[in-house]
């Protein structure tokens, strides 16, 4: 067993995915150093012009005490040669600025370079710069918005100050509303148009995503369906609207005075499998052939779009899933489950039945409420009801990275962004920004 002694030294092979690899070579490194003392082997050896700090992985885990320590509690032998893996150091979470709101913020976007869009549990739509100037707010929903996403538009002049917002609420309805925003060359006030409202479900509408040519939506309802929306607004209603309660009429009144009237736009399809609550659906990255969808019936489940058909499925006991992302492996996906964990799924396994195939969890002290991934880096931040947000390494399932509290006290985490290395957080304490990470995403 190795011990701690400074004359103990052991075999260790160095590996990398970053820019600056060793070459292959065995080094006898002394059983007393730590993460410092290798990442100052490593510079040395690289003979690098600046200092290059990292981290290192062995066997799936981060180093945090000196290589003596972590054989002796795993039980790896003097004679056996390490394999270590050394990843860029991230920088410490740094705070950048808050944004109060007087309700819960349940969604966040980061998506469109120097503006944060959030949505409210008290139905509006709201928008800020960098320099946490108001932009833009919007009383889209009659009852608490669940998700925004914003509506790409590549052919839009990208000095244009008009964008297109999807939202999705426990009002049973989503929603498509274009909004000018207020800036410095425009001194004119904000404005917000309504475009169409989406209506299929019969429960709280969860979420609601776009797929990446702007083209499609997909929503996920308390309802178990998952519908598929194209982006184009019918020029009258394509769906009836029902007979209305005096109760329903006075409602609606109100908010009609609050708010123009949009076409009520039908579904392209329906996708029907699940057997639960739906909570999370979005679009592969780069298609929109293929979609995923998450639920309370403990299933991940893998969509065909142009015929409407469930294609795949991955299946787990007793874990009600609440968020999905995509990691840079487009072959996984990442689950959130109101059982503490944040799981990567290969999706070319439909069920893991056997102990090489298990998939990879990630332990919270609170149930993992969001998930927003790096997609330039094996790196995925979780927001959890405890309050903190996690930064994970894939490679690494015992111990976050980094972590940070959102807000002061207790409040619940709702929704994480990451973009351009800045996080969004909202929850039950506002808005929050953390610069999280170097350079461009």
């Amino acid at each position: 067993m190795a011990s701690t002694s400074s004359t103990v030294s052991l075999p260790v092979v160095f590996t990398t995915q970053t820019a600056y690899p060793l070459p292959t070579q065995k080094f006898m490194i002394p059983a007393t150093w730590k993460r410092y003392q290798l990442s100052q082997l490593v510079n040395k050896a690289l003979s690098l012009p600046q200092i290059v700090p990292f981290d290192f992985l062995v066997k799936g885990e981060i180093l945090r005490t000196t290589l003596g320590e972590w054989c002796a509690e795993h039980g790896v032998g003097e004679e056996e040669t390490l394999e270590i893996e050394y990843i860029e150091s991230v920088m410490p979470p740094e705070k950048v600025s808050d944004f109060p709101h007087e309700d819960w913020v349940s969604s966040v976007s980061c998506k469109l370079h120097g503006q944060f869009f959030t949505a409210s549990y008290d139905g509006h739509i709201r928008s800020f710069d960098y320099t946490k100037n108001a932009t833009s707010s919007t009383h889209a929903h009659s009852a608490p918005i669940t998700s925004i996403c914003l509506v790409p538009t590549p052919s839009a002049d990208p000095t244009s100050n008009t964008h297109t917002i999807a939202s999705a609420s426990h009002d049973l309805t989503a929603q498509l509303t274009q909004i000018t925003l207020k800036s410095p060359e425009t001194p004119s006030p904000p404005i917000a148009t309504p475009l169409a409202t989406l209506h299929l479900h019969t429960a709280p509408v969860a979420s609601i995503a776009c797929d990446g040519a702007g083209t499609h939506l997909v929503t996920a309802s308390w309802d178990g369906l998952v519908g598929l929306w194209d982006t184009s607004i019918p020029e009258t209603d394509e769906v009836p609207q029902h007979e209305p309660s005096e109760r329903e009429r006075k409602k609606r009144r109100r908010v009609d005075e609050e708010r123009k009237k949009a076409p009520r736009k039908a579904p392209v399809s329906v996708l029907k499998s699940h057997i639960g609550r739906v909570s999370r659906a979005l679009f592969a990255l780069d298609e929109n052939t293929k979609a995923y969808s998450c639920g309370f019936d403990s299933t991940v489940r893998v969509w065909d779009t142009e015929t409407g058909v469930c294609v795949h499925a991955v299946t787990a006991s007793e874990k009600p899933f609440l968020d999905l992302a995509f990691p840079q492996d487009r072959d996984t996906i990442l689950a959130s489950s109101t059982d503490r964990t944040m799981t990567l799924y290969d999706l070319r396994i439909p069920t893991p039945v056997m102990p090489a195939n298990a998939p990879l969890s990630f332990m919270h002290p609170a149930t993992p409420s969001c998930l927003a991934a790096s997609s330039t880096s094996q790196q995925v931040v979780s927001g959890a009801y405890d309050g903190v947000a996690r930064l994970w390494d894939l490679r690494s399932t015992k111990d976050a990275v980094a972590s940070f509290r959102a807000w002061e006290g207790a409040g619940k985490i709702l929704s994480v962004d990451w973009e351009r290395g800045m996080v969004g957080v909202g929850g039950e304490g506002g808005f929050g920004v953390w610069k999280v990470g170097e350079g461009t995403r």
